[in-house]
């Protein structure tokens, strides 16, 4: 295993950690930079077996590990680490240990298994007041529930399995006042993660200068100047005018007309810049922010030189000082105007008046002291508390005028914790990707999962587990290997014979299933479905009792050259859908061929489809038997994607979704082609963005295709005739770069076919968009 990019992310985190402005950026920074060393020091020790379901010695695969992005495992597990709050307070509870060498984890675990911890199970069970935050915290719960229905041997064998490694997991959940209640709505994340961050907004320097500037140093400059005023003798200075313009010297410097500086000192006058000199240190002690004050070119620091010296001996002044004086009071007088004078104060006045006004910061302060008087570990019903206007009470504190509104842009991060159903938040831009659904779909689906459960203190731990599990993050798995999967979990698998497929549980995960897939293809039509997604997706089609060959997004640096026998069923679904439509003609899907191909070999243990491999390797140009490089396998895996539609083939067949989304294609046709363009005119210089634009812009054109199949002709018609008009209001020069696409576009529309180098039209200008290349893209050519 290449360590580099391991290496990469820990240079990375260490800039970050070091460099950052921002302290709590700094502080995940740092804990990043732990986690890509823990992983280091385990690969260099070889204990850490990169690319399998079980990469740590004697961990089994259901153990739930810490994993880094990318997908490698820390040697760290989650369940493990340094005691919580409650295990302290449980644990000082407990008599000493007769054996001097149990672990405090195998006491904590032991006493959860006696006579009194099996009691407060049973009423955790009862009332709900638990909460599971990663599955293993749920395991001796289900040994509760089990020996509470006389299931004695079947709650020992779990406990046999466990058993190895109850001195370092914690088994037991975390207690909770309140009852754990699963709900008909989502949030994105709770309220304590959304405090966490109101918590961590920062004052912004440019402002924080500013404000400073305008509240300290601009008050003391004008008392620095009015000092010095005191001294002319005749007029003001001030600089010549002359038809609203300044009067310049021959060296470009303004002429400075009236009196002279420093000609005579009023009474009191050292004693008084003493103590704007004193006044000015005492500041500085506690406002450094703005640095013009110090800056020695800077009038006010220059001002403050010269009031210095004339405090000490005023005679030490050369005429060039005095000279210099003046044109510094020459200067302002004419910018801002004279002490005293109305046009000063209406300048000072709306200067402090923007000084005044209260930070983000401050507003954040005062959204999140709302939300901790709200449990952390849920979501928020409303935005009713976070975003009424600022109250007497909240304005004394914070210096905020009452009745002020709260920003709209901190209102957007509350947002982020609000329970509302999943459609809600994907309208008012909560969910705004595939991803993020991804991430609250099981708060969902677990409930589906456990429709099938009679019990209802069953159905409330099922639905906690199935929660917590899905937080598990992916490893990286090599050899078709698949993730751990929900029953594999030793305390799941205990309870599956009282989970029963019946029929409502089926047309309930279906109606699920068809929901949330035309809600994700509907709000992200230009996006592949990730694959946290169709984890879910395929859960919900397991619980419907539905065959669907779902497939994930395989990486181009991890490809081992070979496709499961569900890419094979997944692309003969595509053909069954597409033969004879835009989408086949366009990409050139051997719909026949692929009908027919029924191949199936043995590899690492699992069925595969070499004919589908090879199949996709000619398509995409690759030599067989060649090494595969990055850009090779990603043209490969690029034809998979093709053949199998990923996945929207499958759906639209068994869900009947070109129906349900019928009126609505054209819009999603449409919105895929506005998102690539916008791409595509986006000022990219580095070179791997401009590659990962290509790709994901020409997936999002692959989506537009097989949106536009299921179109009618005057629908389409009118479609081509947009995305020509879109195109010349971008300009010349991305029109004569896009025109090749577009024009292959219109070339197959009109019912012809490109050749086998993937071009047509006139001079063959028109061109097969793909995304990936083995080479310099063409889109980039010239």
């Amino acid at each position: 295993m290449n360590t580099g990019y391991v290496l990469d992310q820990l240079r990375r985190g260490l800039e970050t950690s070091l460099n950052h402005s921002d302290p709590a950026v700094r502080a995940r920074a740092a804990a990043k930079v732990e986690r890509w060393r823990s992983v280091l020091e385990e690969l260099a020790s070889g204990t850490l077996s990169v690319g399998s379901r079980t990469p740590l010695e004697e961990i089994p695969a259901w153990v739930t590990l810490e994993v880094a992005q990318g997908g490698f495992a820390t040697g760290h597990l989650l369940a493990e680490g340094p005691l919580e709050p409650h295990e302290r307070e449980r644990l000082d509870s407990l008599p000493a240990p007769a054996d001097e060498d149990a672990t405090e984890r195998s006491r904590l675990n032991a006493w959860f298994l006696g006579d009194e911890g099996q009691r407060e199970l049973a009423e955790a069970l009862r009332n709900g007041c638990y909460r599971v935050r990663i599955p293993e915290e749920g395991a001796l719960l289900t040994v509760a529930w089990l020996i509470g229905r006389g299931e004695a041997e079947r709650a020992l064998e779990l406990l046999e399995t466990l058993a190895p490694l109850t001195d370092r997991l914690r088994f037991y959940p975390v207690p909770d006042p309140r009852p754990f209640s699963p709900s008909a709505v989502v949030r994105v994340q709770t309220v304590g993660t959304t405090v966490r961050q109101l918590d961590s907004v920062e004052r912004r320097p440019r402002i924080a200068r500013m404000n400073e500037a305008l509240r300290v140093w601009n008050p003391l400059y004008d008392r620095a100047v009015e000092l010095f005023l005191e001294t002319v003798e005749g007029d003001l200075p001030h600089l010549a005018e002359e038809n609203g313009e300044l009067v310049r010297r021959p060296d470009g410097q303004g002429r400075v007309e009236g009196g002279w500086p420093c000609q005579h000192w009023p009474e009191g006058w050292h004693e008084r810049a003493r103590r704007l000199l004193r006044d000015y240190q005492a500041e500085r002690q506690n406002h450094k922010l703005c640095g013009k004050p110090e800056h020695p070119k800077e009038n006010f620091a220059r001002l403050r030189g010269f009031l210095e010296r004339c405090v000490a001996d005023a005679r030490s002044l050369t005429g060039r000082d005095v000279g210099s004086i003046r044109k510094i009071l020459a200067s302002y007088v004419t910018r801002h105007g004279a002490p005293g004078s109305e046009r000063l104060r209406r300048v000072r006045d709306e200067q402090a008046r923007m000084a005044e006004q209260p930070t983000m910061k401050e507003f954040a302060v005062l959204v999140a002291n709302r939300l901790r008087t709200l449990p952390g570990d849920e979501g928020l019903g409303s935005l009713d508390l976070a975003g009424a206007p600022v109250r007497e009470d909240e304005s004394a504190s914070l210096g905020i005028a009452p009745g002020r509104p709260i920003p709209p842009h901190l209102l957007g991060k509350v947002e982020r914790c609000l329970e509302a159903p999943i459609d809600q938040l994907v309208e008012r831009g909560v969910i705004g990707s595939g991803e993020v659904l991804a991430t609250v779909l099981p708060q969902i689906t677990s409930q589906v999962g456990a429709a099938g459960i009679e019990d209802p203190e069953l159905r409330r731990l099922y639905t906690a587990l199935y929660a917590a599990f899905r937080r598990r993050r992916s490893l990286l798995l090599l050899n078709l290997q698949h993730q751990v999967r929900f029953d594999e979990l030793p305390w799941v698998e205990a309870i599956r014979p009282y989970r029963k497929n019946e029929l409502g549980t089926r047309v309930l995960a279906r109606q699920t299933l068809e929901q949330v897939s035309t809600l994700a293809i509907a709000s992200f039509p230009q996006t592949l479905l990730p694959n946290k997604l169709i984890q879910e997706l395929s859960a919900l089609a397991k619980d419907a009792d539905l065959r669907l060959p779902l497939v994930e997004e395989i990486a181009a640096d991890i490809f081992m050259g070979t496709f499961s026998m569900k890419y094979l069923d997944a692309a003969r679904a595509a053909a069954r859908l597409l033969e004879g439509t835009l989408y086949a003609r366009y990409y050139d899907v051997p719909t026949k061929y692929l009908l027919t191909l029924d191949d199936r070999e043995k590899k690492w243990g699992k069925d595969t489809s070499p004919g589908f491999a090879e199949l996709c390797t000619e398509r995409a140009g690759a030599k067989r038997g060649r090494g595969g490089s990055v850009a090779r396998n990603g043209t490969i895996l690029e034809q998979a994607q093709i053949l199998t539609t990923h996945n929207l083939a499958v759906l639209f067949e068994e869900l009947k979704l070109a129906e349900t989304l019928r009126p609505a294609l054209p819009h999603l046709a449409e919105r895929c082609f506005l998102w690539l363009v916008r791409q595509q005119t986006m000022k990219i210089d580095h070179w791997k963005a401009q590659l990962q634009m290509v790709k994901n812009t020409a997936y999002a054109w692959r989506q537009m295709l097989f949106f536009l199949s299921f179109v009618d002709p005057p629908a389409r018609r009118e479609f081509l005739d947009l995305a020509r008009e879109h195109v010349e209001e971008q300009g010349e020069a991305f029109g004569r770069r896009f025109e090749p696409v577009l024009a292959g576009l219109e070339w197959v529309s009109a019912g012809n076919a490109f050749d086998a180098s993937g071009r047509g039209g006139p001079k063959g200008i028109a061109r097969r968009f793909l995304g990936w290349s083995d080479g310099r893209h063409w889109l980039f050519e010239g």
